[in-house]
């Protein structure tokens, strides 16, 4: 079955009592035994949970997993993730990186003894070089927040089995309908499911996707002890929003594309980071791994004070920090998403204070530019009367 299929009928042939074609939301948090020594299946809600159970499954059949795991944000599903190390492990990560995740690795995981080296992926010779006997996993983005680099997920993961590492890939910009890691050989996928995957910023949420009986089994042991598991009504909500989700990944890459494209002409603008344009980088890679592209990217104003007007001005587009969304949004990355990363390590990677995220939401194409025009003329007028 095409995955636009396995999308739109998540939870619709599964309730076996009433036959609703919309999954049920169980509230419950306890669930009653028959006898001693028998269960439902179902005996705490943080454990297992009807509604949760559906999205699970979902997220791990899309995949191509053999486990799903509902968090109660991507962040959690991040911590659950690094809670398979211990004291004296290190990892390596993809060095344009989301500014929660560096906070939770630099500020949190490094107290417990877990350490990380920031690399390019896609430099095996400079990965080979942090390498020690204590390297466990490598993280990437893929992706990346909020550069748009693209790794070679399937060259890395083969490099990384040959050490006996795990690889851990980050797919929420470009979801499972448009990438599966798993098939090109990650062990580990996280999403922050607030974003595409939910798509209409009302839910808070993370999934984690594993492949393999033994990480499954540690993963399922982690997400029960740790606990933070995503409740039925958000679980049911983003199982409403997956739904759509081939609908919408479709039309955020054809208005991505086109406003990119505006933008790489305009003259206030420096340059513009998305992969489906053809002088990125990462292009051709993206190609071969992906079978579309995302709605996000960054883009570089050629003076920093052209950004203050310019968030200022915009109006269809929202000012805000998330993504994902069918609303259109712009982050201001150095002072919002990226502001925990200390700035000489922003600006080494271009993180830099001319930078903006723009994520693009399913309105009109047309009317996005005509923001963007008017918003970036407002602010080129005030500079001149300056």
């Amino acid at each position: 079955m095409k995955i636009e299929s396995r999308l739109a009928q998540i939870g619709s042939i599964q309730e076996p009592v009433t036959g609703a074609v919309s999954f049920p939301i169980y509230n419950a948090t306890a669930f009653r035994h028959p006898r001693l020594g028998e269960s439902t299946g179902f005996d705490y809600a943080r454990s297992k949970s009807p509604t949760r159970k559906v999205l699970e499954e979902a997220a791990a059949q899309l995949e191509s997993g053999d486990a799903g795991f509902a968090c109660s944000s991507g962040m959690a599903a991040l911590q659950t993730i690094f809670a398979l190390f211990s004291q004296g492990d290190h990892l390596l990560v993809s060095l344009d990186l989301y500014g929660g995740t560096y906070r939770l690795l630099e500020r949190i995981m490094s107290r417990f003894g877990v350490t990380a080296s920031y690399v390019d992926t896609n430099d095996l010779d400079a990965m080979s070089t942090l390498y020690t006997p204590n390297t466990k996993a490598v993280l990437i983005e893929t992706p990346t927040n909020p550069l748009m680099m693209i790794t070679d997920i399937e060259r890395v993961c083969a490099w990384a089995k040959s050490k006996g590492m795990l690889t851990i890939v980050d797919n929420t910009l470009l979801t499972p309908f448009f990438q599966r890691p798993i098939e090109l050989g990650a062990d580990i996928i996280i999403h922050s499911a607030t974003k595409y995957l939910g798509g209409h910023n009302d839910v808070l949420a993370g999934l984690i996707v594993t492949k393999g009986k033994e990480l499954s089994e540690q993963m399922a042991f982690l997400h029960n002890s740790i606990g933070a598991v995503l409740g039925a009504q958000d679980s049911w909500l983003l199982m409403r929003g997956m739904k759509t989700l081939a609908l919408r990944m479709e039309r955020h890459q054809e208005n991505a594309t086109r406003v990119a494209s505006w933008l790489l002409e305009h003259e206030l603008v420096e340059e513009v980071y998305y992969p489906a344009l053809p002088h990125h980088p990462g292009h051709d890679v993206q190609n071969r791994q992906s079978s579309g592209n995302t709605g996000i990217f960054s883009f570089r104003l050629k003076d920093a004070g052209y950004i203050e007007p310019v968030l200022r001005h915009i109006k269809l587009i929202a000012f805000a920090e998330s993504l994902g969304g069918v609303e259109s949004l712009m982050t201001y990355p150095s002072v919002q998403t990226h502001a925990d990363i200390p700035e000489e390590i922003r600006r080494q990677i271009g993180v830099d204070d001319k930078l903006l995220r723009f994520s693009v939401g399913i309105e009109h194409a047309d009317d996005i530019i005509a923001d963007l025009d008017q918003a970036l003329a407002a602010a080129k007028r005030e500079r001149q009367e300056a």
